[in-house]
């Protein structure tokens, strides 16, 4: 391929768009925005954005390249998201414009409905036999997703629902975090999080092992007792 080709030219040299957009657009995985910016990303490189943003339009009926073009960047968009999302978003006909919009109303119709049930999904979030890292990972990810519904929560309001949420097996820290001046950031407070967390850990571990070893030597005790008894 020559190096002075038109990006649009190397547009058609794509056979798979995977390669160039490594994720699945999934109405259940939340990704839609990061979706959105590589496709945008992805279109800008090879000169095609107008087809998606409504800037560039056929000339007339019989602008051929103009379809094709289009057709190409319909076939991107259908290759990357989910087949349920395809089945939803899909009609005969229309162009890579009126796809991309019916993609968008999917994510963003009902965005209050959404923003209150993620809230709500956040607020009693709790950590129950999770690690520290998977629970402050599921409320990064309420919070991310809240941000993308255009509803961000205060980092300060976000460590007090990580730390509303956690048990009695971070007593000891709860208190700390709370009363800390300044108030800790969410990695701060997931750092010390962690560290009780391995704390406790050890401190367990230890007295199983102390456990263990005073029943051995119960038992070790009794048998030699045993043994010194006199026999009939």
């Amino acid at each position: 391929m020559a190096a002075n080709q038109a990006p649009i030219d190397r547009a058609f040299g794509i056979t798979n768009i995977k390669s160039h957009i490594p994720i699945i657009l999934d109405l259940e995985d939340h990704n839609y925005d990061a979706w959105r910016e590589l496709i945008q990303t992805h279109c800008l490189a090879f000169d095609v954005l107008g087809h998606i943003d409504g800037s560039t339009n056929p000339t007339d009926v019989h602008d051929a390249q103009w379809h094709k073009r289009d057709s190409l960047v319909k076939l991107w968009l259908y290759g990357t998201i989910a087949d349920k999302l395809f089945r939803s978003s899909f009609k005969p006909g229309g162009t890579s414009r009126d796809i991309w919009l019916r993609i968008e109303n999917q994510f963003r119709k009902n965005k209050e409905a959404r923003a209150i049930q993620v809230d709500n999904d956040l607020r009693t979030l709790e950590i129950g036999d999770m690690t520290i890292q998977a629970y402050c990972q599921k409320l990064k990810s309420y919070s991310d997703l809240l941000a993308n519904l255009d509803a961000p929560v205060p980092e300060s309001t976000l460590v007090m629902y990580m730390l509303n949420g956690l048990n009695d097996r971070f007593d000891n820290i709860l208190n700390v975090i709370k009363h800390r001046d300044p108030f800790p950031t969410f990695d701060a407070a997931q750092s010390m999080l962690e560290m009780e967390e391995k704390r406790v850990l050890k401190f367990n571990k230890s007295s199983v092992t102390q456990k263990d070893t005073s029943s051995s030597s119960t038992v070790l005790t009794v048998s030699e007792d045993q043994d010194q008894k006199p026999r009939a």
